[in-house]
């Protein structure tokens, strides 16, 4: 187990001086970038050195500090998608439980038949099609933003929700507010990783189920709802711990396009309007910033299935 923690540590180490040298060449090599004019020698140590002090330089576009603005949209990207894996999961394990117990029967043709549509449906048409029924049609909800355009909230720690509660005035109303104009992309967001739970939590769990350990705990008296939390679960989750990580990496590509549709404050935007303006100071920070993002969440995810499943111990429940 140590061994295997050790390989993927070292990996995250490999692969983190690829994705600095992307960035760096971002800031260097095209024409208008900001150490285009320097020697190959010199950009490279003014690049590290800037790294090593958390320093971007700044924004070309509007001459502010691109930490400051990270700073900022960072987070918001991040609460969008830590709401709708939290979501993923709330809907995706029970669903995905069920759909493993009754293999064969009608709920899991169901569930699947329902993850299948889920999953095929590209997460932009799924947006478009979420706010022309409930916010064009219906009028429930607000199609843009995290904030109406009426509350003046100050963005202190770039999550909405914080900077919500802290608000001095008409605190309950401003969150009330906020919440409504975070379903719709928290949803939308949320469902394609659902499905994804709900099928690897489906395999997982119809290769617990032929475990001898539940057949003896039928044969015991035991209540089904007993199995699943104290049998099923715990030996069907810890397997795919490595896999849920990936998908909120997932998440934070998919949220990008999520903030340009929604028109909500974050990396998608960002990087938009980078684009847009050819700030290649804000690309290469934006690289180093999702890059590294990533690289740690999967890093974590799978030093957190190594814990919670080693090689040596897949059936612990069941033996101890």
């Amino acid at each position: 187990m140590i061994i295997l923690a050790l390989h993927r540590v070292l990996l995250f180490f490999m692969i983190l001086p690829i994705l600095l040298l992307i960035s760096f060449s971002l800031k260097f090599f095209p024409v208008l970038a900001p150490l285009h004019h320097m020697s190959l020698e010199q950009a490279f140590y003014h690049f590290f050195n800037d790294l090593l002090q958390w320093d971007f330089g700044v924004s070309k576009t509007n001459g502010q500090s691109i930490k400051d603005q990270i700073a900022v949209i960072f987070p918001a990207t991040m609460e969008l998608c830590f709401l709708a894996f939290l979501l993923a999961l709330f809907l995706g394990v029970p669903l995905g439980i069920t759909a493993g117990i009754t293999k064969g029967r009608w709920p899991d043709t169901v569930i699947s038949f329902l993850a299948f549509i889920g999953f095929s449906i590209p997460v932009f048409v799924l947006a478009l099609l979420f706010i022309l029924f409930f916010s064009l049609h219906l009028n429930w909800l607000p199609s843009f933003g995290h904030f109406s355009t009426l509350n003046h909230i100050q963005q202190v720690t770039g999550l909405s929700l914080i900077d919500s509660w802290f608000s001095t005035t008409n605190r309950k109303e401003h969150m009330m507010n906020t919440l409504k104009h975070l379903i719709l992309p928290v949803t939308v967001l949320a469902i394609p990783s659902c499905t994804e739970v709900i099928r690897l939590l489906r395999i997982s769990t119809c290769h617990v189920m032929n475990q001898n350990y539940i057949k003896a705990a039928a044969t015991r008296g035991l209540s089904l709802l007993t199995m699943v939390f104290y049998h099923i679960l715990p030996n069907a989750l810890p397997p795919i711990m490595t896999k849920l990580g990936w998908q909120f990496s997932t998440m934070l590509s998919l949220a990008m396009i999520i903030e340009v549709i929604f028109d909500c404050p974050g990396l998608g935007s960002w990087l938009i309007n980078a684009l847009t303006d050819k700030d290649y100071a804000v690309l290469s920070a934006a690289v180093t910033a999702i890059g590294s993002a990533v690289l740690i969440i999967h890093l974590i995810a799978d030093l957190l299935g190594i814990l919670m499943a080693p090689p040596q111990k897949k059936e612990w429940y069941a033996l101890r």
